[in-house]
């Protein structure tokens, strides 16, 4: 077994996790996917024995807290659909990118430097309370992020989505929070074959060379035009050279000499070194005309290469900006040349798509010529001919094992680091390698549950979790964490250290199997809580999952026959049952002498542009979030709602996206009406949420958990200064309830019922009439 470089026995790795009370039986080679060609023995396995594997420690590079860089062992990710895993060979480290987040200067000079992290605190805590704000600021100072996004190596597997890639196959990769490991996972439009006469530490270059030829593409360079480029860093050195192809006159300028010669050797024709006035240095070179394209990719916190760019652009000339600066130029030197700015954006279309980098769907060709796929496949095809030249961009190459000297040697200023390598075991010239067995648990301490305790896992470490329910399982005594699940093997054990919890794993049968897990919690993305949690209650476990339970009426009938079969409770996260100030609205509610009417009123801003929840596909804001105040009415009266009628702003807008935007009426069988306002219009300012709810002679609304104000006789409010949003009632409540052996407050039929009234919403909105909300029909 491989492990940062040394060879150790198997037997290693077995008990390491034999220690955690973890199975120590490796995958058999039977039970193991097929390799065309190989007959039953897939590409990451290699036979010691007859069904024996070796069992793969992976390794990755990470950064723990915020200065620190360590390398530590994760487990290995599971290929999702449009996605490749690829057993890495040579990685590049970005020296501008990635060390931006390295703050060895210390915190107080990163929080002087900018100022704005305050007020991001301060409007933290007037949501959550300054318990947990702080809570999560000193988490900070040790938890893991990943680092690295450029590579190259071998594929080891890949999701059936992916038809035209094969485990073996050599390839280039990019994509944000790939990271160094010594296994990675990304999208297939983020996978670029390599060219088979360029090496892989040459075509590990592929993602920072697709960044400076987009903004060669950005740029509309003609030859002949004088192009001077500022910043002869790695992308720098690249944009020169490119430029060159294109048939530009290259002006390359920086404020190290020996950098500037290096791109002189490289085919700058007109090397500018630092000293003099550089303005005049280069009127010389451009017949006092000026530059006809300023490209600046220099990483500078200074204003001053953008003053330059403008100095020593000509009239009506070009500036494109790729490297991470103070934009700040003089508007009237920009009015006067009328300069056009342009902003190359990383790869090239395609970029912070995640229809395109994270679902597969490419642009048409015809359409659009140069995707970041794309140019990831010219730039090796460049490099490949010779045309573009890497090795003497090299100046470090370190092992993985050594990734916090290789990070350190770039902080070095007087190293003169340009392109750092990583190289990783499989570096040494075999490129069919034998890797092992991928490794998807990871042990993070022996201790046994404690008796008499619930064994709970977690699946899904997103922010909510983080914030939520793992500080209040973390008191809870009637349970004990036992797993953190979650699809980045970072961020479980990272969540697995912070949390106490027994194992990390990237692999959810592997909790479904776990005997000594009673429980588990769903926190995952909503696409995933159906079919996770219809897995978990036909595997014995108790189900906690966040809302909403199901996003379709078959999902919704599926988990209330799964609890009927099995016998297992599943409750539903909603909390405002939980809420102190909605507790005391359902107890005004229940002395009624008759009828209410009801209006909820929520702005959630937050839910639009690109970000997951805003999209209709998996929810959107009304199955995702308004199921809550589905719910809460129903709570709220104790009677069912038996129809709604719909409108929601236009649909064939991209954003705001109508669906997500609507207003609903509800008649519930005892004469009550409700009305539901959900917008993502709004701004921050206007107000999260508001209900208010009148009966006769009184009127009682609760604003944003905060605020109850009472309004009969006489006029009562009652004030917190921070939200009480009931997380961790809720969950409290559960646990006692399973220990009880009682059913849970929030049953599946509850998840149900917000389900489909959601639906129902929809239903109403597009086919603009009233809809029945028959969810026990539907269900039965």
């Amino acid at each position: 077994m491989r492990s940062g470089g040394r060879v150790a026995p198997v037997r290693t790795a077995l008990s390491h996790t034999a220690a955690a009370g973890l199975d120590t039986e490796a995958t058999r080679i039977e039970d193991s996917p097929y390799l065309p060609g190989n007959n039953r023995l897939p590409y990451y396995c290699r036979r010691l024995q007859p069904n024996t594997l070796v069992v793969q420690i992976m390794k990755q590079v990470l950064r723990r807290g915020i200065a620190e860089m360590i390398v530590d062992e994760v487990p290995e990710p599971v290929a999702a659909p449009h996605h490749v895993l690829v057993r890495p060979v040579f990685s590049l480290i970005s020296s501008g990118t990635e060390t931006a987040s390295i703050h060895q200067e210390g915190v107080l000079k990163e929080v002087a430097d900018n100022p704005s992290h305050i007020r991001k605190v301060l409007d933290v805590m007037k949501v959550n309370g300054p318990v947990a704000t702080l809570r999560e600021v000193r988490a900070k100072f040790s938890e893991y992020a990943p680092l690295g996004y450029s590579g190259a190596g071998i594929v080891a597997e890949k999701h059936p989505t992916v038809t035209d890639l094969e485990p073996g196959d050599r390839v280039a990769y990019g994509g944000e929070g790939t990271g160094h490991a010594e296994t990675i996972i990304t999208g297939r439009n983020l996978v670029a074959r390599i060219p088979p006469e360029l090496a892989f530490e040459h075509a590990c270059f592929a993602t920072l060379g697709s960044i400076a030829l987009n903004s060669i593409r950005i740029a509309n360079i003609g030859l002949g035009d004088r192009v001077a480029i500022i910043g002869l860093g790695l992308v720098g050195q690249l944009i020169a050279q490119l430029a060159r192809l294109q048939g530009a006159v290259v002006i390359a300028t920086d404020l190290k000499s020996e950098r500037v010669e290096l791109a002189g050797k490289l085919g700058a024709q007109e090397p500018v070194f630092p000293g003099g006035s550089l303005k005049e240095q280069i009127a010389t070179v451009t017949n006092g005309k000026g530059a006809d394209c300023v490209m600046i990719a220099a990483a500078s916190k200074s204003s001053a290469p953008c003053k330059l760019a403008v100095d020593i652009c000509r009239d009506r000339g070009r500036i494109v900006v790729t490297g991470a600066v103070d934009m700040s130029f003089h508007w009237n030197d920009m009015y006067l040349k009328e300069i056009q700015l342009c902003m190359s954006r990383a790869y090239g279309p395609g970029s912070y798509d995640p229809v395109y980098e994270k679902q597969g769907r490419d642009y048409p060709f015809s359409y659009v010529r140069w995707t970041e796929n794309r140019n990831m496949e010219e730039f090796l095809r460049l490099a490949a001919r010779g045309d573009v030249q890497l090795d003497p961009l090299i100046t470090h190459r370190f092992p993985l094992s050594d990734a916090p000297a290789a990070y350190a040697t770039i902080m070095d200023q007087a190293s003169n680091s340009l392109a750092v390598l990583l190289h990783y075991p499989n570096a040494a010239g075999n490129t069919t390698a034998q890797p092992s067995a991928p490794r998807r648990t990871v042990a993070i301490k022996t201790a046994a549950k404690p008796g008499g305790k619930l064994g709970v896992a977690l699946a899904g470490a997103g922010n909510l979790a983080r914030w939520a329910h793992l500080p209040e399982l973390q008191k809870n005594d009637g349970a004990s964490l036992r797993a953190i699940h979650s699809a980045s093997g970072v961020r479980g054990k990272s969540y697995g250290i912070r949390f106490g919890a027994a194992y990390c794993t990237t692999d959810y049968q592997r909790i479904l199997d776990d005997p000594e897990i009673d429980v588990i919690f769903i926190t995952s993305r909503n696409q995933h809580h159906a079919s996770q949690a219809l897995e978990a209650l036909r595997a014995g476990k108790h189900v906690f999952v966040e809302k909403p339970m199901s996003l379709t009426e078959a999902e919704s009938r599926d988990l209330v026959h799964a609890v009927e079969e099995t016998g297992r409770h599943l409750t539903v996260g909603f909390n405002r049952r939980f809420a102190p100030f909605y507790a005391a609205l359902k107890d005004r509610l229940k002395k009624r002498p008759g009828p209410a009417v009801l209006q909820c009123r929520i702005n959630s801003p937050g839910i639009s542009g690109s970000y997951w929840m805003a999209d209709p596909a998996i929810g959107g804001a009304i199955l995702g979030e308004a199921c809550h105040f589905v719910d809460l009415m129903y709570w709220l009266l104790e009677s069912e709602p038996v129809s709604v009628s719909a409108y929601s702003l236009p649909t064939d807008q991209p954003d705001p996206i109508g669906q997500n935007n609507m207003v609903a009426s509800f008649v519930f069988a005892d004469g009550s009406i409700g009305n539901l306002t959900y917008c993502t219009v709004g701004s921050r300012t206007s107000g999260g949420e508001r209900v208010e709810a009148y009966v006769q002679g009184l009127g009682i609304a609760v604003e944003d958990f905060k605020r109850l104000t009472t309004s009969g006789a006489v006029r009562t409010t009652r004030k917190k200064m921070f939200a009480e949003k009931g997380y961790g009632s809720q969950i409290a409540a559960f646990i006692a309830a399973l220990r009880d052996g009682k059913p849970p407050a929030v049953t599946v039929a509850d998840g149900a019922r917000a389900t489909i009234g959601c639906l129902r919403m929809l239903e109403s909105a597009k086919e603009q009439s009233p809809r029945a909300i028959d969810w026990e029909r539907v269900v039965a």
